[in-house]
């Protein structure tokens, strides 16, 4: 049996490698999308894929977070968390190192589809691995987390074009090569594959639920699932995590493009994508921890609004010009992501109520995402430009600034949701 099997093998160092397994794990999250945004226009001349296919293959993400990320749950209560995170890790290298060799759209597509399943039941086990093994740090773990996805997507933005010129120009290994980040992942989650239980110093959240913030005096009756969809609170955080994915599958799968479109070289729209996601490095810290110290998370929900607003704005106008400032402001307002879920986070009290929030919210907004990547490549097809999508995007940001603002209050879904 694994060393960290049991309660009394919990040590400081499991707690290190818990941690570091929790980066990798974030650092693996996101490069299977951006590194294909880079070479989008390499891989549709290659498959000879039409714009709404490719607006088919930018939506993808999204279908199988919903689809996949709903049995996350299900999947950790029988086998436990970490195992199913180490399968999920196993995955995405299994996808990665295949798709771009699969032969044809519809082999790339289940490739990329089997890489997304691996990716979706990790988003939404993540919350719920902080909950339950870091109680009294949420903020800052899924700050560390989010830095730590940020991270992957950018640099996988970045290097991608250069990496796939160092290996002789072609797409296939420029994609093929983000499976070696997955190894390392795979290898740091093994000692949690029999993991099942919390340390005795940081007691699971489901034992402490007679008490509002989780410290009870002892252990509470197991309680049946949460009728989580009677939550208003559920279901603007849903909402708002769906058109904030909305906003960021569309810069993944396009914004490259549309830099390439306005005149701006391969390398440089790379760099630019690259910019936008590594905004999220130091502000993924930095929002959960604010975002834990005050009572309505509204007013953080409103900036990251009012930059995708201008960045949107400023891309209409002005597309190569200001490339770099609007770069920056899309950038800040991709990090509705981490503050989505600081949320899950705060917005129930036990570690069961994390993970059922988490698995709706993600599925639920995941599937609002969906047409959102689709309708881009539709309208960029047959306009014949990207007017009217930058348009879209921009008229997106209005709700997603009110949803989340009513997600933001100080409430959790255990009041809410009877049983």
């Amino acid at each position: 049996m694994s060393s960290t099997s049991s309660p009394r093998a919990w040590t400081t160092w499991t707690t290190r490698l818990l941690m570091l397994g929790i980066v990798l794990a974030a650092f693996n999250l996101r490069p299977a999308i951006t590194s294909l945004g880079a070479l989008l226009e390499e891989v549709r001349d290659g498959l000879g894929m039409s714009g709404s296919v490719a607006g088919l293959l930018t939506s993808v993400p999204p279908l199988c977070f919903a689809v996949f990320g709903v049995m996350a749950p299900r999947l950790a209560r029988r086998f436990g968390p970490g195992a199913v995170v180490w399968a999920g890790m196993v995955a995405i290298t299994a996808g990665l190192l295949i798709r771009p060799y699969a032969g044809g759209t519809a082999g790339f597509l289940a490739a990329t589809a089997l890489a997304l399943m691996g990716i979706a039941v990790s988003n939404v086990l993540m919350p719920v691995i902080v909950k339950r093994y870091f109680p009294d740090r949420v903020g800052s773990m899924t700050g560390l987390y989010s830095m730590a996805l940020a991270f992957g997507t950018s640099i996988a933005a970045a290097a991608t074009v250069p990496v796939t010129n160092a290996l002789g120009g072609g797409w296939q290994p420029g994609l093929a090569v983000w499976a070696t980040l997955g190894v390392a992942a795979v290898l740091a989650w093994i000692p949690f594959v029999r993991h099942r239980e919390a340390p005795q110093s940081a007691p699971a959240p489901e034992r402490t639920a007679d008490v509002p913030g989780g410290r009870g005096a002892g252990p509470a009756p197991e309680q049946p699932p949460l009728r989580i969809t009677r939550s208003r609170t559920a279901w603007a955080l849903a909402v708002f995590f769906g058109l904030q994915a909305t906003a960021a599958y569309i810069t993944m799968g396009w914004m490259a493009q549309i830099f390439r479109d306005s005149g701006v070289s391969a390398g440089t729209a790379g760099l630019l994508l690259a910019v936008i996601m590594v905004m999220g490095v130091p502000l993924a810290f930095v929002i959960p921890r604010v975002a834990t110290r005050l009572p309505h998370q509204g007013p953080i929900v409103l900036v990251l609004g009012l930059c995708g607003l201008a960045g949107y704005a400023g891309l209409y106008f002005a597309p190569v010009g200001g490339a770099w400032a609007w770069a920056l402001l899309l950038g800040i307002s991709n990090c509705a992501f981490p503050l989505a879920l600081t949320m899950v986070g705060m917005r129930a009290r036990t570690g069961a109520g994390v993970a059922q929030l988490s698995a709706f919210a993600q599925s639920t907004g995941y599937l609002i995402s969906i047409p959102g990547p689709l309708l881009v490549g539709v309208l960029y097809q047959h306009s014949g430009g990207w007017g009217l999508p930058i348009t879209l995007m921009c008229a997106l940001m209005v709700p997603q600034i009110v949803v989340g603002v009513l997600a933001g209050r100080d409430r959790t879904v255990e009041d809410e949701a009877g049983r």
